[in-house]
């Protein structure tokens, strides 16, 4: 890892997540993931471009890490995630989108990744350049079952409603991304599924986000991955969307230049370098 800007500076690797979408109910559309953005390692960061380059810390310098919460699923139109960062005085600020909102009517929300439209939506919730994909398209789907379309993933679109012989198909969620920043291979930033009107299948949630129909959006292992939640199903009454998860930063510097003053982060060490993942909002000392 390369140092910049001279004694006092040093490049630090990033992984920042925003929180999902909230999902949509009553055969609603899966929730958009959050922006993903990483310059770890040549890996790929959200939209599936290329890596940023390293952030630049200064020694000495205290920086804000904040980590976004997933939005809330309703029986309506879900809510957006909130948005995940790193700011500090004279500091470029990263931040990442929080997910767009499923929908239980109309076009899906704009976001990180853009939420899924719903039955009789049209045009697709839009994503963010380098952060993540569009939500799937709900063109004619009040003519084929009123399904869901999945909410858009940090690597790929949502899956638009589809026709098929018995009706109406879900769209499924959006693939996120994979990164080793902590060590570890992990899938994150995935869309959540669609949900039915309970007489089709519903729609696949993706690398952290919630599968669509029953409304139970990420938890447990799939928080902190910033997955958008899955649409709520239609039948026998309107459910709610599932909620999305929460997001996350992690960081990867040199052990040499860590400084030990950190706070609401987990540390850890690989070979030459320290680690520390933010699972909720905190500090760091350069």
């Amino acid at each position: 890892m390369s140092t910049g800007g001279g004694s006092t500076a040093y490049d630090v690797s990033f992984l920042v997540i925003a929180g999902g979408g909230g999902a949509g109910g009553g055969s609603g559309s899966g929730g958009g993931a959050g922006g993903y953005r990483s310059s770890w390692n040549n890996e790929n960061s959200g939209e599936d471009q290329s890596a940023e380059a390293a952030a630049v810390f200064e020694i000495g310098t205290s920086y804000t890490v904040t980590v976004g919460g997933g939005g809330s699923g309703s029986t309506g139109n879900g809510s957006t995630g909130s948005d995940s960062s790193i700011t500090g005085t004279g500091f470029t600020s990263i931040t990442s989108l929080g997910g767009g909102a499923g929908k239980g009517s109309g076009q899906g929300g704009t976001g990180g990744s853009g939420g899924g439209d719903a039955w009789n939506g049209s045009g697709d919730g839009q994503g963010t350049a380098n952060q993540g994909q569009d939500g799937g398209d709900g063109t004619n789907g009040g003519a084929h079952g009123y399904p869901g379309a999945g909410g858009g993933g940090a690597r790929t679109e949502g899956g638009n409603i589809f026709v098929r012989s018995n009706g109406g198909g879900c769209g499924n969620g959006g693939y996120g991304q994979t990164s080793t920043i902590d060590g570890s291979s992990v899938a994150r930033a995935g869309g959540g599924g669609g949900g039915s009107t309970g007489s089709g299948s519903p729609g696949l949630g993706r690398d952290g986000g919630g599968n669509g129909s029953t409304g139970h959006g990420p938890h447990g292992s799939d928080d902190n991955k910033g997955g958008g939640g899955g649409g709520g199903a239609g039948y026998p009454s309107a459910r709610s969307g599932g909620s999305g998860a929460s997001g996350i930063v992690i960081l990867r510097m040199p052990t040499a230049k860590y400084s030990g003053t950190q706070s609401g982060g987990s540390v850890t060490t690989s070979g030459d370098d320290t680690i520390i993942t933010y699972n909720s909002s905190g500090s760091i000392t350069g």
